[in-house]
């Protein structure tokens, strides 16, 4: 069920971690929420490598929160590598990110995100994008696993 699966946020922001969690919490989302702070701990959490050895493979994120100014590995690599496997090559990945340069856009996109947002400076506007984003991404996006175990 989406509601038990991981939301990962891939964030290297302290600040900007704190904030969505609580915009989380405001928001009454309750899934799981794993937090990679750079590219290598995302991957290694998405391949069960390094870090995350061991985890279980089946419990895959129901959202990927995708900085794209990360250290060591730059989000549009992780997004490059995300779609490269076919294990995680449909999970939902939403861009969100201070960057308003159009060749990260264009290029996140080219790669396959499924959505770019702008984090919004103004704490109430940001939970509110983090409000929009739970209602589309947790509640009324059809996935392919919802989609295989419907009864209809």
């Amino acid at each position: 069920m989406a509601m038990d699966r991981p939301i990962l946020l891939i964030e290297d922001n302290p600040d900007d971690e704190a904030l969505t969690l609580r915009a989380f919490t405001k928001n009454r989302i309750t899934n799981p929420v794993v937090v990679a702070r750079d590219g290598v701990e995302a991957i290694d959490y998405l391949t069960g490598t390094g870090s995350h050895q061991g985890r279980d493979m089946t419990v895959m994120p129901v959202l990927i929160l995708l900085d794209l100014k990360l250290p060591r590995i730059d989000g549009l690599e992780v997004l490059r590598r995300i779609r490269a496997e076919e294990h995680t090559a449909m999970l939902p990945v939403v861009v969100l990110t201070t960057s308003r340069e159009i060749q990260d856009i264009q290029q996140a996109y080219r790669l396959g995100a499924n959505s770019y947002i702008r984090k919004p400076v103004d704490y109430e506007r940001f939970i509110h994008a983090v409000s929009q984003i739970a209602l589309y991404w947790l509640t009324l996006n059809e996935t392919p696993e919802s989609a295989a175990n419907s009864p209809y």
